[in-house]
């Protein structure tokens, strides 16, 4: 298991050590002198809630639109098997063209495309219409965790990475609670195609936003002179641009990718199934699971930042980055394992509180697991990295799509869904132990 070894990060407090930056240090007014990172941070939680409600808006409608056009649960999985499908293909180009185009543009451009895509659902008249609208929406949000990393890595040092990730992950919570409260009633009053339309538009908004606040660091006028220091306090990299020849070499990228692989599919199948879940197996109507889904979602969020401020919190009192991120994912795994017994659980509320631990423990796990690409690489190959990763976990979301649409066309129970989600992620930690035992930076040119 990780090492306990007090090892001190780069940038961190040391004893006897007193640090440049200071809040006080900053030039500029307001109360955000000396923090505006987290205001940056703030934008890309709002951004991940925006992708999280157009990606969510088809499972709360699973089974109004199932009833008008015929699928079934197989049809339904091929759904997801398409967005998928797209996503990890998406995966292949957009991290390398964020790192190009930089994370300003690169994030503006994803956004668009993805809320043209989540509107365009609502032109669709069969099940053909919709895989050509899911599959453009799948491509689009291949951009969003590349660029939001791309993004921490820029703003944050080391030491804080694994919170910014934590607090802007949040966000796919807020987006997975705030679509079912909001979606039945659109779909109820106005119909569900105005829900697609009404969440897709909320992109330009956020893309309004987006343009006007954000910059890099040394460009930003609210950043201020002992901010930055404090930022750039880890050691610098090499510099230049990295292809993803140069990255795939190395086992530290594997690593990544093989806990994507293993942990995203998972994510995928609480957002895409749980709504139907809920109805199927509790016998909630459309307008009745939002409370549940809120519950679930609140937890997960508490998750994702619990996750990201203890292995911060380990990194604080000296250990090392290796030992900090591997205990923090342990923790989490461990939280996962009551979802097994799930299907066997008849009560409402008992079986949402084990789902809603079962998603912290995701959220917290994968908070840490997002901070390896900042981790283990510079800033200039976080997005392609990342990018291979999200690939890898697409992949994996195409399986299990598949899987389940088809074991529940054949038997209607969840067993086998939550057995596999259960034990994920303690193999997901053992894959990413046996790849990169010490958690070491790539020595980038060096197979």
């Amino acid at each position: 298991m990780p090492d306990q070894n007090p090892i001190v990060e780069a940038g961190s407090s040391v004893p006897g050590h007193t640090s440049a930056y200071s809040p006080s240090n900053s030039r500029s007014g307001g109360i955000f002198a000396g923090r505006f990172r987290w205001v940056i941070c703030g934008l890309l939680f709002l951004g991940v809630t925006k992708n999280y409600m157009d990606r969510q808006v088809l499972g709360v409608l699973k089974i109004p639109l199932q009833q008008e056009f015929g699928w079934n649960d197989v049809h339904y999985g091929h759904l997801v098997f398409a967005f998928q499908a797209a996503y990890a293909l998406g995966m292949i180009f957009v991290g390398g063209l964020i790192d190009r185009l930089g994370t300003r543009i690169g994030y503006a451009a994803a956004m668009v495309f993805w809320s043209l895509a989540s509107m365009g659902h609502a032109i669709a008249h069969s099940l053909t219409g919709f895989v050509v609208a899911r599959s453009a929406l799948g491509f689009g949000e291949a951009g969003l965790f590349p660029a939001s990393l791309k993004c921490v890595a820029e703003w944050f040092p080391k030491k804080e990475r694994a919170l910014a990730t934590g607090i802007f992950n949040a966000g796919t919570s807020v987006g997975a609670v705030v679509t079912p409260l909001t979606v039945p009633w659109i779909a109820v009053h106005l119909g569900w195609r105005w829900a697609f339309l009404l969440t897709g538009s909320l992109g330009f908004a956020w893309l309004i936003l987006w343009l006007w606040i954000y910059q890099k660091p040394e460009q930003h006028p609210f950043c201020t002179p002992g901010e930055l220091e404090y930022i750039r306090s880890d050691p610098t990299g090499q510099t230049g641009k990295i292809k993803w020849t140069q990255l795939l070499p190395h086992r530290q990228t594997w690593a990544y990718a093989a806990g994507k692989f293993m942990i995203d599919p998972i994510w995928w199948f609480y957002l895409f199934w749980v709504p139907d879940y809920l109805q199927r197996e509790h016998g909630l109507h459309l307008t009745q699971i939002g409370l549940p889904i809120l519950a679930i979602y609140v937890i997960a969020d508490l998750g994702s930042i619990g996750g990201g401020w203890l292995s911060s919190a380990l990194i604080r009192r000296h250990f090392s980055v290796n030992a900090a991120r591997k205990w923090a994912m342990l923790i989490c795994a461990l939280c996962v394992l009551p979802v097994a017994i799930v299907f066997r659980v008849s009560a409402l509320w008992p079986a949402t509180l084990l789902i809603g631990l079962a998603a912290a423990g995701h959220q917290g796990f994968s908070a840490n697991l997002f901070t390896l690409p900042s981790d283990l690489f510079p800033s200039r190959a976080v997005a392609s990295v990342v990018g291979i990763g999200g690939m890898a976990g697409a992949v994996g979301g195409m399986l299990i799509a598949e899987v389940v649409g088809h074991v529940l066309q054949r038997t209607g129970s969840y067993m086998v869904p939550f057995l596999i989600a259960a034990s994920a992620y303690l193999i997901a930690l053992l894959l990413v132990h046996a790849l990169s035992p010490k958690l070491l930076p790539a020595q980038i040119g060096q197979a």
